[in-house]
């Protein structure tokens, strides 16, 4: 009898340690784990909503938005869907990236102004902020259409 529940511990114990089933390593990851949290120096990746032009942006000061790469994206859809990356710095960490996209013109010409947003009564640590953003351009007619960022043209592209 002892010999039996000696037994029956010990293959509750051994089964107690069994490793649990893990993802294999190439398996997709579908989110970060809870208790991911950015470090200091990572980019920030703001949501393109937090992006848009916003009506209180009036009372706040403009300020400038140094871009390191502004890049066009196609998407594999149909119609064809376009995407605007974007990574660069922000002045400080109290200024809100804002990306304005205007609707083709005659000229087929796309403008955009990427420009940042702050308080100006708000006392902040005067460091750069990177960012990376991809901004969602929709489809467009059939045509030829030039991309234009912050007064530079950066793509030319057919729809």
């Amino acid at each position: 009898m002892n010999r039996f529940f000696l037994t029956l511990l010990l293959i509750s114990l051994l089964t107690a340690c069994a490793p649990t089933q893990t993802p294999l390593p190439d398996t997709p990851v579908d989110s970060l784990p809870p208790m991911f949290t950015p470090r200091p120096g990572d980019p920030v990746s703001p949501k393109t909503d937090d992006t848009l032009p916003r009506p209180g942006d009036k009372a706040l000061h403009r300020g400038t938005v140094y871009l390191d790469s502004a890049d066009l994206l196609t998407l594999e859809s149909y119609p064809l869907q376009f995407s605007l990356a974007l990574a660069g710095n922000l002045p400080t960490p109290c200024n809100h990236l804002r990306v304005a996209v205007s609707p083709p013109d005659a000229e087929n010409k796309i403008v955009v102004n990427v420009y940042s947003v702050a308080d100006p009564n708000a006392v902040c640590i005067q460091m750069l902020e990177p960012f990376e953003v991809s901004i969602p351009l929709g489809s467009y007619p059939s045509g030829h259409y030039t991309l234009w960022v912050n007064g530079e043209q950066v793509a030319e592209f057919d729809a």
